[in-house]
């Protein structure tokens, strides 16, 4: 996706440097004993943790195998997890394999199905902890879209039925309410499973209840105002509610840059990241936070920046924005290492302490199939392919489809008219407008998911004598009807 209004910048890393697979050393002489006894100990482990492979592909890696099997691939572990509760006695090695086999079973599936693929291959080692710390449906996990949740309904008792995804009488492509008690909320957008959530959460209270609740939401989702408005609103009701945000690096976030994604995260930020959910130490700071606050006045302002900015310097990440609008933030944290994974979340699934959290967790889309990893374009949503080669059954259309002619003509007309100009909402591909971005890269503009900021941006562009084409998805203009009026 190109970068846009909405995207994040800036040095968000400035807190650690690296080169290649050195351990991270910091730079902030106040942190240096802490990084320093963080060497001694975990220095050893934390190299054998970054030469470990993971998912499918290191499972046929470690026979010399790259193939993949046309036919259902054998999943033992898998065959006895019917619903969560199944996976509640399993070992963290257990989890690993449950991981991998899932994978395996998603590819297959897709493979006959078409579908969503990338984006639920680079949540399956989340999935799987998430539901093995919380107790669905009971907690209430949301999902932002929906499109990542295959490996979700195949653990919640309809793995039965993935054969008959997106088709009519079948499993429907996003979470539906109507279709399983574990989908605590139905969406076929982004960007709202905060605002569900937080709802949920403060329902909870008003009733006396003590469940969790957890929305799940990519950091293409946090493109749109709908996540802003709803984290400004539960950093002031300050119920508690956990917010993941699975950063696949598809915009610029807080692990992107100008010049494209940083490396993945690294060992050491994931230790750091295991230390910062630390219950002793949240709790500790709950404390520190009640006693300013009873003393009032600049002290309490002065303990809260001393806490927020030193939290920056050890994780090096761009936490600031998150904490401004009252989310605790937790992270960097590695989305495919299990053990972090699961040790985090029960930290923060445990801790006797109000408000709300953000865990973010960075994966990779596509992860262990690696047709998906080289290309995520190609491979976010497919049609049937070959499980062995990637190869997609795609057919072969005599015309060109409406989309290119129309992006053509507008190519054809913006080559006599400099003042015309295109926005699109993190659609280029379904538009047409990356042809026109290829063309001219200046004209084109990615406002992100954001329709009603790209339309009232359009009509801003007008204002100063440009001609701006806005084109939008109609299922997806609802949320710009008040704009375009």
């Amino acid at each position: 996706m190109a970068l846009c209004a909405s995207s994040f910048s800036g040095a968000h890393l400035a807190g650690r440097v690296g080169v290649g697979g050195d351990l991270l050393r910091p730079v902030y002489s106040p942190t240096q004993k802490l990084w320093s006894i963080m060497d001694l100990q975990h220095h050893a482990k934390l190299k054998q943790v970054k030469k470990r492979a993971s998912g499918v592909r290191a499972a046929l890696a470690e026979r010399g195998e790259y193939e993949y099997p046309s036919e259902r691939p054998p999943t033992p572990l898998l065959d006895t997890i019917n619903y969560p509760i199944h996976m509640k006695n399993l070992s963290i090695k257990e989890l690993k394999q449950l991981s991998d086999e899932l994978r395996s079973d998603v590819i297959f599936h897709v493979s006959r199905t078409g579908g969503h693929l990338g984006s639920s291959l680079g949540v399956v080692e989340l999935t799987v902890a998430l539901h093995y710390v919380f107790n669905t449906p009971q907690d209430r996990i949301l999902w932002d879209v929906g499109h990542q949740t295959y490996p979700h309904k195949i653990l919640t008792g309809r793995r039965s039925k993935m054969g008959t995804i997106r088709q009519t009488n079948g499993l429907a492509g996003f979470t539906k309410r109507a279709e399983s008690e574990y989908d605590a909320f139905g969406a076929g957008h982004s960007s709202n499973s905060i605002s569900a959530g937080l709802g949920m959460a403060v329902g909870r209270d008003l009733k006396g209840k003590k469940n969790h609740v957890v929305a799940v939401i990519g950091d293409g989702a946090m493109t749109a105002g709908q996540a802003y408005e709803a984290m400004n609103n539960a950093g002031y009701l300050d119920s508690d509610m956990i917010v993941i945000l699975n950063d696949n690096r598809q915009v610029s976030l807080p692990t992107a840059t100008l010049d494209g994604p940083t490396p993945p995260v690294g060992a050491l930020s994931s230790a750091l990241s295991r230390l910062q959910s630390n219950r002793p130490l949240r709790e500790l700071r709950e404390v520190a936070k009640g006693v300013t606050k009873q003393i009032g006045g600049p002290m309490h302002e002065i303990a809260a920046k001393v806490d927020e900015y030193a939290r920056g310097l050890i994780s090096g990440s761009g936490s600031t924005l998150f904490e401004e609008l009252g989310l605790y933030y937790i992270g960097p944290v590695d989305g495919h290492n299990m053990d972090d994974l699961v040790a985090i979340l029960k930290e923060v699934k445990t801790t006797k302490t109000t408000g709300p959290v953000l865990i973010h967790v960075v994966t990779e889309k596509g992860r262990g199939y690696p047709y998906a990893e080289k290309a995520a374009d190609k491979y976010h949503g497919v049609t049937k392919f070959d499980p062995a080669t990637g190869k997609q059954f795609k057919s072969r259309s005599t015309t060109q489809s409406y989309t290119t002619y129309f992006a053509e003509a507008l190519i054809a007309e913006a080559e006599v008219d400099k003042d015309i100009v295109a926005i699109h909402a993190a659609m280029g591909g379904g538009t047409g407008l990356n042809l026109f971005q290829r063309r001219f890269p200046a004209r084109c503009f990615d406002v992100g998911i954001a329709e009603q900021h790209g339309v009232t941006f359009a009509a801003g562009l007008a204002c100063e004598g440009l001609k701006p084409f806005c084109a939008i998805y109609s299922s997806f203009m609802q949320r710009a009807y008040d704009q375009a009026s």
